[in-house]
């Protein structure tokens, strides 16, 4: 890293003045740590509850008398010029501040667009870590702040910023990114020896407890190592022997769009192969069929669990790439000098096996406002969508919920535009009603939703749809 010799060389000011709109797990462990950070401090925590927004402030440790409530501009100023810290449940007065950089992770799509809305038009850096919006408007939202000069950018943490600078780095150096891609949260602990596997889970996900289930003699064969030539055999294998186990949910295919349209790498199923591989089976799988592996063509991305005994390192919901040199002598090093190979050593994997949140998304907010870069991918084009599909009969004036709709199943599509029989993007959904009703199994498009009055959302959806796709 050389961060240092940026903020010190290139920096266009000495400190950030930053405000958090959102006060929960994410949004909370930036507030934390930035008590640890020189260059950035946390004026205003803005949650519609105050107290998340106090939480906030509370585990970092804040004493109450330099925590003030504020529901108008004058009130904050004041408070912030005191030297205090300002929770409100009025986002809205953020924009009015003196305030360099919004990280808005409200993990709403429609409010994620709003306050994108107004800090285009306050003339506010937005760091967005809601990724509900960026997946329906990201594109066109970089785009737009681009235009005048200011920053739209993921966050480092998250596995989508982490990957989007990963590809690039491979691609920098010179290598071919066979394929790449995310690791759940949720990891498969597999004991040999009892025949069980463990999943266990981030607890703040709903899974408080881990699932057990045991093997049977039979199926425990498609858990030892992926045999050579028998990538897609075991993986469908496992797929059917932990069909029981908790599976990529709506988030995670809402991240690999968004890590899609910022690498140019492909879904090779619209609902991605989502191998149950250790580590060093990656490579064996995920690259492509003339190579052993299961992908139709190079360029991919997928999703992947971690299969591991207890003692094996955790991939912790990090990312992962599986690269090649095209020169012989530059893969032996690849191969030779600490990356994992497949059968051939014609593809390796590189793992960056963490990502630690609201802990380590400072630097975006540092770049954006001293260095006036994003810390995503240098080209954002709208290629693919998220959208849903039903898994029962559903009446009209149904509400569709967010990711977690146990109503509804996700799935990747090629980006198209708005039309009566298309596929709506999934989190234009959230939270509005279908006007007929639709049947188990369908996809759900544009002409099924209520479209709402006066959504900004919708209204930037539409000004992306002109840019990419007409």
């Amino acid at each position: 890293m050389f961060y240092h010799h940026l903020f010190e060389k290139f920096a266009r000011q000495s400190h950030v003045k930053a405000a958090l709109i959102g006060g929960g797990n994410y949004g909370t462990a930036i507030v934390t740590q930035s008590l640890y950070n020189q260059f950035l401090t946390i004026n205003v925590v803005a949650d519609t509850n105050i107290e998340n927004a106090r939480r906030a402030y509370k585990e970092a440790n804040f004493p109450d008398e330099v925590i003030c409530i504020c529901n108008t501009v004058s009130e904050a100023e004041a408070a912030i010029e005191q030297g205090k810290y300002v929770i409100t449940s009025e986002p809205d007065i953020i924009f009015n501040l003196d305030i360099d950089v919004v990280a808005e992770a409200t993990g709403n799509p429609e409010a994620g667009a709003y306050h994108a809305k107004l800090a285009l038009e306050n003339m506010k850096h937005i760091v967005m870590i809601t990724k509900e919006t960026d997946s329906v408007v990201g594109p066109i939202l970089h785009q737009m702040f681009k235009q005048k000069g200011l920053v739209y950018t993921p966050v480092d943490g998250d596995q989508p910023a982490i990957l989007m600078q990963l590809v690039e780095w491979a691609r920098l150096i010179g290598l071919e990114v066979i394929s790449a891609g995310k690791s759940r949260d949720g990891e498969y602990i597999y004991d040999e020896k009892a025949r069980t596997i463990t999943y266990l889970a981030d607890e703040k996900k709903g899974i408080p407890e881990p699932i057990v289930v045991t093997i049977s003699p039979e199926d425990a064969e498609y858990l030892e190592f992926i045999p050579e030539g028998k990538a897609k055999e075991y993986l469908e294998k496992r797929g059917e022997i932990l069909s029981g186990l908790p599976q990529a949910a709506g988030f995670d295919y809402c991240e690999i769009v968004m890590m899609a349209n910022a690498t140019g790498l492909h879904p090779d199923l619209e609902e991605l192969h989502q191998g149950i591989l250790r580590v060093n089976e990656v490579p064996v799988a995920y690259c492509s069929q003339k190579n052993g592996g299961v992908f139709s063509e190079e360029g991919r991305i997928d999703i992947i669990t971690c299969l591991r005994s207890k003692a094996e390192a955790s991939m912790g919901g990090g990312v992962y790439l599986v690269v090649r040199s095209n020169n012989d002598y530059s893969q032996n090093i690849l191969t030779t000098k600490g990356l994992i190979g497949n059968y051939d050593n014609s593809a390796a994997v590189i793992c960056h096996p963490y990502h630690l949140c609201g802990v380590e998304s400072s630097t975006t907010l540092m770049s954006a406002v001293m260095l006036g870069v994003d810390t995503g991918s240098k080209e954002y084009i709208h290629r693919f969508d998220l959208a849903r599909r039903t898994v029962r009969d559903l009446p009209a004036g149904t509400t569709c919920g967010n990711d977690r709709d146990p109503n509804m199943t996700s799935f990747i599509t090629p980006a198209v535009g708005r039309g009566r029989n298309n596929p709506i993007p999934a989190h234009m959904l959230t939270g509005n009603k279908l006007k007929v009703d639709v049947k188990a199994g369908s996809i759900i498009t544009y002409d099924m939703v209520q479209e709402p009055a006066h959504s900004v959302l919708w209204e930037i959806r539409k000004k992306q749809e002109e840019f990419f796709l007409k």
